[in-house]
């Protein structure tokens, strides 16, 4: 019997797309499943497995949906990518600063504080300007510049008046001098798969492709290659997004995202990503 594998989805986004048609071009028993349509019997983990074969895919637009999906189908013995201690860490920056780290990666300043008092220090210790980021959240929501002490407290103020107690979990960087771009790599295995440049919109200091960016392709080597494929390897491994930026000390690693977005990687590259990651599927759920 072929190994069987399913990609758990809450949106079809052109990756989902793209990762279907790559298991149809090989002949992989594969299914997509929509995550909105279960529900999932958690005190007989044995009832449902058949629906997700030997591997699945979790590439749900929700990072918390995503999460506790994972964390199921763990338990019922099916291999995901990513695991849920993966996703755990890099859907959660203040984890994923703290492993980067830990491991000696050089990554940019951050200070937490609970208390927008607290956060006002950290901002002044940092030194303006610094940047603000929610520790859940992707494609640059709620991410802000700190350019002064006025804008600072307005900015805190708000994030007090929210009432959502992830939004007071004040995570604070330096704000990184670097060229209006950042690196970003496509890791499959301990394999580097793709890597681009990802540049900021005209009018946006963020260079999310979601945010209007663009791309190109640039050949990671040297010390960014072996420092991203750490990056990879500390956060537990399997298909990844790793984020660095060149700035005037050499290169950091910002980021690493688990649910990887690699439209502007695949068009600015040309390399069959969702190839790679099927293969990767395939080659887990042989072992």
């Amino acid at each position: 019997m072929p190994p069987s594998i399913s990609l758990l989805y809450d949106r079809i986004r052109v990756e989902e797309k793209e990762l279907i048609n790559a298991a149809q071009k090989r002949g992989v028993d594969f299914k997509a499943v929509d995550a909105k349509e279960l529900h999932l019997t958690i005190t007989d983990p044995g009832k449902d497995r058949e629906l997700f074969g030997e591997v699945a895919l979790e590439r749900c637009v929700s990072h918390f949906r995503g999460l506790h999906i994972t964390a199921i189908l763990e338990n019922m013995g099916i291999c995901v990518i990513n695991s849920h201690k993966v996703a755990s860490i890099c859907g959660n920056k203040l984890l994923c600063s703290m492993s980067l780290a830990k491991a000696g990666i050089p990554t940019p300043k951050t200070i937490v504080a609970f208390t927008k008092e607290e956060a006002m220090t950290a901002v002044e210790e940092i030194g303006y300007p610094a940047v603000i980021k929610p520790v859940f959240g992707s494609w640059g929501r709620l991410i802000a510049p700190l350019k002064d002490r006025e804008t600072t407290q307005a900015i805190l103020e708000d994030r007090e008046e929210m009432g959502n107690p992830l939004y007071q979990i004040y995570y604070i960087q330096e704000m990184v001098k670097r060229p209006p771009r950042d690196i970003r790599t496509v890791v499959v295995g301990d394999l580097i798969a793709a890597s681009i440049f990802r540049y900021s919109a005209p009018d946006d200091w963020r260079t999310n492709i979601a945010r209007g960016g663009h791309a190109e392709s640039f050949p990671v080597s040297g010390e960014l290659r072996e420092m991203i494929l750490k990056a990879a390897e500390v956060v537990g491994g399997g298909v990844l997004g790793v984020d660095a930026m060149e700035t005037e000390n050499g290169f950091v690693i910002h980021e690493v995202n688990s649910t990887v977005e690699f439209k502007g990687a695949m068009s600015a590259s040309e390399v069959d990503i969702p190839g790679k990651i099927i293969e990767y599927a395939l080659g887990l759920a042989k072992r």
